[in-house]
């Protein structure tokens, strides 16, 4: 009887591990999205002041982009994770 219900339990978690994925991916792309259409808003606005200033200024904007997206990836990695171990 005990083996049945550890059965069923295990069951229940293996059923759940997909909604823990898309809860992970979900909230770790809500962030980044944010943060990158705050630091593109933001860097056009500059440009249109200062249009001359468009080389620091991409520089600046890749930059912050990358470390925002890699956010993106590591939660895309936590779901990957959660999903297949």
């Amino acid at each position: 009887m005990k083996e049945v219900s550890r059965r069923n339990q295990l069951e229940e978690v293996l059923d759940l591990k997909p909604l823990g994925a898309a809860i992970a991916i979900g909230f770790g792309a809500i962030g980044p999205g944010i943060g990158i259409g705050l630091l593109a808003g933001k860097a056009l606005e500059a440009l249109g002041r200062n249009p001359e200033a468009v080389g620091p200024i991409q520089q600046n904007m890749i930059l912050g982009l990358a470390f925002a997206e890699a956010i993106a990836i590591y939660a895309l990695v936590i779901a990957i994770l959660i999903l297949f171990v």
